[in-house]
Protein backbone atom coordinates (compact mmCIF):
# COMPACT_ATOMS: atom_id res chain seq x y z
CA UNK A 1 0.00 0.00 0.00
CA UNK A 2 0.83 3.59 -1.01
CA UNK A 3 2.05 5.40 1.59
CA UNK A 4 1.86 9.26 1.06
CA UNK A 5 4.25 11.67 1.82
CA UNK A 6 4.54 14.23 4.72
CA UNK A 7 5.92 17.39 3.57
CA UNK A 8 7.30 20.10 5.79
CA UNK A 9 7.66 23.72 5.04
CA UNK A 10 8.07 26.79 6.43
CA UNK A 11 10.45 29.49 7.05
CA UNK A 12 13.72 28.91 8.29
CA UNK A 13 14.15 28.09 11.91
CA UNK A 14 10.74 26.40 12.37
CA UNK A 15 11.39 23.25 12.81
CA UNK A 16 11.16 21.25 9.78
CA UNK A 17 14.47 19.23 10.19
CA UNK A 18 13.72 18.12 13.70
CA UNK A 19 10.40 17.59 13.76
CA UNK A 20 11.08 15.33 10.49
CA UNK A 21 13.13 13.27 12.44
CA UNK A 22 10.79 12.46 15.06
CA UNK A 23 8.34 12.41 12.76
CA UNK A 24 10.42 9.50 10.46
CA UNK A 25 10.90 8.00 14.38
CA UNK A 26 7.65 7.65 14.74
CA UNK A 27 6.44 6.52 11.67
CA UNK A 28 9.40 4.38 10.00
CA UNK A 29 9.29 6.19 6.99
CA UNK A 30 12.25 7.94 5.30
CA UNK A 31 13.59 11.57 6.17
CA UNK A 32 14.52 13.49 2.74
CA UNK A 33 15.94 16.59 3.60
CA UNK A 34 15.63 18.88 0.05
CA UNK A 35 18.83 21.52 1.30
CA UNK A 36 21.25 18.19 2.04
CA UNK A 37 20.49 16.26 -1.11
CA UNK A 38 21.38 19.37 -2.99
CA UNK A 39 24.18 19.94 -1.45
CA UNK A 40 25.78 16.30 -1.96
CA UNK A 41 24.52 17.15 -5.49
CA UNK A 42 26.43 19.66 -6.29
CA UNK A 43 29.04 19.41 -4.00
CA UNK A 44 29.15 22.51 -2.06
CA UNK A 45 26.84 24.16 0.40
CA UNK A 46 24.04 26.05 0.04
CA UNK A 47 25.55 29.40 0.85
CA UNK A 48 28.24 28.56 -1.88
CA UNK A 49 25.54 27.51 -4.17
CA UNK A 50 24.07 31.49 -3.46
CA UNK A 51 27.47 33.08 -3.68
CA UNK A 52 29.12 30.97 -6.99
CA UNK A 53 26.00 30.37 -8.58
CA UNK A 54 23.34 33.06 -7.38
CA UNK A 55 19.76 32.16 -5.92
CA UNK A 56 18.23 31.72 -9.58
CA UNK A 57 20.30 28.48 -9.99
CA UNK A 58 19.50 27.70 -6.80
CA UNK A 59 15.78 27.55 -7.02
CA UNK A 60 16.21 25.72 -10.58
CA UNK A 61 17.91 23.44 -8.43
CA UNK A 62 15.24 23.08 -5.86
CA UNK A 63 12.50 23.08 -8.56
CA UNK A 64 13.73 20.42 -10.21
CA UNK A 65 14.34 18.26 -7.12
CA UNK A 66 10.39 18.86 -5.70
CA UNK A 67 9.39 17.54 -8.96
CA UNK A 68 11.53 14.30 -8.71
CA UNK A 69 10.08 13.46 -5.20
CA UNK A 70 6.78 14.37 -5.78
CA UNK A 71 6.96 10.88 -7.76
CA UNK A 72 7.92 9.06 -4.89
CA UNK A 73 5.76 8.06 -2.03
CA UNK A 74 6.29 7.10 1.81
CA UNK A 75 8.80 10.14 2.39
CA UNK A 76 8.90 12.79 5.33
CA UNK A 77 9.99 15.73 2.90
CA UNK A 78 11.94 19.23 4.85
CA UNK A 79 12.08 21.79 2.28
CA UNK A 80 14.10 24.67 2.11
CA UNK A 81 11.86 27.84 3.50
CA UNK A 82 11.69 29.31 0.03
CA UNK A 83 10.03 26.08 -1.10
CA UNK A 84 7.16 28.42 -1.60
CA UNK A 85 8.42 31.19 -4.01
CA UNK A 86 7.11 29.05 -6.92
CA UNK A 87 3.62 28.09 -6.03
CA UNK A 88 4.15 25.14 -8.20
CA UNK A 89 6.68 23.03 -5.62
CA UNK A 90 3.30 23.01 -3.20
CA UNK A 91 0.85 21.95 -5.48
CA UNK A 92 3.09 19.02 -6.98
CA UNK A 93 3.86 18.81 -3.03
CA UNK A 94 0.04 18.24 -2.60
CA UNK A 95 -0.42 15.62 -4.98
CA UNK A 96 1.23 13.24 -3.44
CA UNK A 97 1.40 13.67 0.58
CA UNK A 98 0.24 15.94 3.31
CA UNK A 99 1.94 19.70 3.10
CA UNK A 100 2.06 21.22 6.28
CA UNK A 101 3.43 24.34 7.12
CA UNK A 102 5.57 25.12 10.57
CA UNK A 103 5.67 28.68 11.37
CA UNK A 104 7.22 30.33 14.55
CA UNK A 105 7.04 34.27 15.36
CA UNK A 106 9.93 36.31 14.24
CA UNK A 107 11.12 36.68 17.44
CA UNK A 108 10.95 32.81 17.54
CA UNK A 109 13.09 32.33 14.62
CA UNK A 110 15.74 34.97 15.79
CA UNK A 111 16.52 33.10 18.84
CA UNK A 112 16.62 30.00 17.08
CA UNK A 113 18.94 31.05 14.02
CA UNK A 114 20.68 33.53 16.13
CA UNK A 115 24.50 31.96 16.34
CA UNK A 116 23.58 30.24 12.98
CA UNK A 117 26.10 31.26 10.21
CA UNK A 118 24.81 29.12 7.53
CA UNK A 119 21.85 30.98 6.19
CA UNK A 120 22.67 33.17 3.08
CA UNK A 121 19.42 34.82 3.34
CA UNK A 122 20.56 36.35 6.74
CA UNK A 123 23.47 39.15 6.29
CA UNK A 124 23.69 42.02 8.44
CA UNK A 125 21.04 42.81 10.59
CA UNK A 126 19.50 39.12 11.06
CA UNK A 127 16.34 40.47 13.04
CA UNK A 128 15.24 42.77 10.17
CA UNK A 129 16.44 40.36 7.53
CA UNK A 130 13.83 37.61 9.05
CA UNK A 131 11.00 40.45 9.91
CA UNK A 132 11.38 41.69 5.91
CA UNK A 133 11.51 38.08 4.65
CA UNK A 134 9.23 36.69 6.39
CA UNK A 135 6.13 39.59 6.37
CA UNK A 136 7.17 39.29 2.45
CA UNK A 137 6.61 35.66 2.37
CA UNK A 138 3.92 35.37 4.57
CA UNK A 139 1.08 34.73 1.94
CA UNK A 140 2.76 32.28 0.29
CA UNK A 141 2.67 30.58 3.80
CA UNK A 142 -0.87 30.81 4.66
CA UNK A 143 -1.43 29.42 1.09
CA UNK A 144 -0.51 26.00 2.17
CA UNK A 145 -3.33 24.02 3.16
CA UNK A 146 -2.76 23.38 6.87
CA UNK A 147 -0.19 25.27 9.67
CA UNK A 148 1.24 24.22 12.96
CA UNK A 149 2.40 27.39 14.94
CA UNK A 150 5.30 25.99 16.43
CA UNK A 151 5.93 28.82 19.53
CA UNK A 152 5.72 27.36 22.71
CA UNK A 153 5.18 23.79 21.34
CA UNK A 154 7.85 20.88 21.68
CA UNK A 155 9.20 19.09 19.24
CA UNK A 156 7.22 15.69 19.73
CA UNK A 157 4.44 18.02 20.20
CA UNK A 158 4.73 19.15 16.71
CA UNK A 159 4.89 16.32 15.72
CA UNK A 160 1.62 14.60 17.24
CA UNK A 161 -0.36 17.81 15.42
CA UNK A 162 1.24 16.82 12.22
CA UNK A 163 0.40 13.15 12.50
CA UNK A 164 -3.06 13.90 13.60
CA UNK A 165 -3.42 15.59 10.05
CA UNK A 166 -2.02 12.72 8.32
CA UNK A 167 -4.28 10.15 9.80
CA UNK A 168 -7.31 12.35 8.98
CA UNK A 169 -6.17 12.10 5.25
CA UNK A 170 -5.41 8.65 5.51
Amino acid sequence: MKKRNIILTGFMGTGKTVTGRVLAERTGLELVDMDSIIETRQGKTIPEIFAQDGEAAFRAMERALVQELAQRDGLIISTGGGIVLNPDNIADFEKTGLAVCLKASPEEIFRRVEADTTRPLLNGDKRAQIEAILAERKPLYDAVAHGIATDGLTTEETAGQILALYELEN
